[in-house]
């Protein structure tokens, strides 16, 4: 922890570091988040906290939060409170509360610990730590997943995190939830954020495994079945594509029924974008695997990869498409262009039409293959093409 924290917290209201940021120091595991809870007024604190440490303080009053950011270090405040659920999978009302009030509300005993951020005195009232050198993922109380469903992806993730396993009372509870539809009480974006954070996991594969044991994958949607290997591979693939592995590896687990899954993508709530290389990827990425199949002129790979997102490419992979053309495309074709124009064509003569734009892809076939090279024989091509089929029309 950054020493800096424990000067500039001096002499103001009680302070603890909480959450991750524990879990990962007791862990002995970097921690990049660091989440403050203060028995007091946090946006006072982080006032006073941004102008000791230099930076500059950015406060939510609806919630009673703020961010504090300084030269290399930024913090998170929030003030203690107790929360109550006015209805199951609601976002929950809270009220100023106490450190162990605080402590109580929270998601799993390996989150409900606090450090004290003046003399680094550890409030474990849950057993949290032991829970996590045990490798247990332990809720706090039997409503917990249905307070607030998005715990149950989160408890998975934890799970395949540090290598751990619900205890058996609280797997039974997720079970519990999940035959009930308790995943149907929240909100679409809640799930979307919490399944991607499950995505980009490097242990991602594990934690689907167990959400296809748990049946949690066709709890989100009836069509959906998770495959674990389909994500992994398509993981692995986006260290060759540049995708993003939460969006490929969402595809990829799309694949089989891409278009029954729709209405999946839709409750997420992606972006607009995000939402338009999922369902491309998912649509195309299996079919691409066999298009991609025996040989191939740099041309027929240009045609077939060209404007396609990095992620149908990874699903492509995913589903077995040879990788040769697949990285030829990445590493010698993707940027290929012609350098004459519509243009220079329209300059020597040829009148504007759609055969303009024929030859120019024609030519630049010719150029991906190897067949012309240099502006001189493209424009000869080019303007060949475009001639000929003006005389033919």
């Amino acid at each position: 922890m950054d020493p800096r924290l424990r000067t500039a917290f001096e002499g103001l209201p009680p302070a603890y570091l909480v959450g991750g940021a524990v879990r990962d120091l007791l862990r002995g595991a970097p921690h990049v988040d660091l989440d403050v809870v203060v028995e007091g007024d946090a946006l006072a604190v982080a006032r006073a906290l941004a102008e000791r440490l230099g930076g500059e303080v950015v406060e939510h009053d609806r919630f009673g939060t703020a961010t504090v950011r300084a030269p290399e270090l930024t913090v998170d405040l929030a003030t203690a409170r107790r929360e109550t659920y006015p209805a199951p999978g609601a976002l929950p009302d809270v009220e100023p509360a106490t450190l162990a009030e605080d402590l109580a509300r929270r998601d799993f005993t390996i989150n409900a610990m606090a450090l004290a951020l003046t003399d680094d005195t550890l409030h474990d009232p849950h057993g949290g730590r032991a829970d996590l050198d045990a490798g247990v993922i332990r809720v706090l109380h039997d409503a917990s997943f249905i307070d607030d469903p998005t715990r149950l992806l989160r408890a998975l993730r934890y799970e395949a995190r540090l290598g751990g396993r619900l205890d058996a009372h609280t797997e039974e509870l997720a079970r519990e939830a999940i035959a009930a539809g308790a995943t149907g009480t929240v909100s679409g974006n809640r799930v979307r954020d919490e399944l991607l954070d499950l995505l980009r996991e490097v242990e991602a594969p594990a934690a689907l495994a167990r959400m296809r044991e748990l049946k949690l994958d066709c709890a989100l949607h009836p069509a959906w079945r998770v495959m674990p290997d389909r994500a992994a591979s398509a993981m692995l693939a986006c260290t060759e594509t540049g995708a993003d592995p939460a969006l490929a590896s969402l595809a990829a687990l799309m694949v089989p029924d891409a278009e029954a899954l729709h209405p999946l993508l839709d409750r997420l709530a992606l972006t607009r974008h995000e939402r338009d290389r999922v369902s491309r990827a998912a649509e195309l990425g299996g079919h691409m695997s066999h298009r991609l199949s025996g040989e191939l002129a740099a041309s027929d790979i240009h045609a077939l990869l060209d404007g396609e997102p990095l992620e149908t490419l990874a699903v492509a992979l995913a589903w077995g498409a040879p990788g040769e053309p697949v990285l030829r495309y990445l590493s010698e074709l993707r940027g290929v262009r012609l350098e004459v124009t519509g243009d220079d064509l329209v300059e020597a003569g040829v009148p504007p039409s759609p055969a303009i734009g024929d030859a120019l892809a024609e030519t630049l076939r010719s150029k991906l293959d190897g067949k012309v090279s240099g502006r001189d024989d493209e424009l000869a091509l080019a303007l060949w093409i475009a001639r000929d089929a003006a005389g033919r029309s």
